[in-house]
């Protein structure tokens, strides 16, 4: 059973899971400021739920790689869209600043 490691907690989810759900599902403060109200519940068209991942995830669909694609994210960076990304294996998670997480600074990481 893979463990996700966000923001102090320790999650024990089914294989294949969706992360933007486990996070959710286990009060993880998954969206910064205004994100909270105003994103797409999950569809992958906003972005507001951009994630750094280490670990062992599904890779990434043709919806987080568009998403990611345009501003304020960059292709290059390695975020990922925690609604578009299965859970295969343990992982780290870490939020970053800014409405669509894409800012430098940490928000939590998966210590805390």
């Amino acid at each position: 059973m893979p463990k996700v490691l966000a923001e102090g907690k320790t999650i024990y989810c089914e294989q294949r899971s969706n992360l933007r759900k486990i996070l959710l599902q286990n009060s993880i403060h998954l969206y910064n400021d205004g994100a909270k109200v105003i994103n797409c519940r999950g569809i992958g068209s906003c972005g507001t739920c951009a994630v750094k991942v280490e670990g062992e995830v599904s890779a990434a669909n043709w919806r987080d790689r568009a998403r990611r694609s345009l501003p304020p994210h960059s292709p290059t960076t390695d975020l990922r869209l925690a609604c578009q990304t299965q859970v295969l294996g343990d992982v780290k998670v870490t939020k970053f600043d800014g409405f669509w997480g894409q800012g430098s600074r940490i928000v939590w990481t998966s210590k805390g």
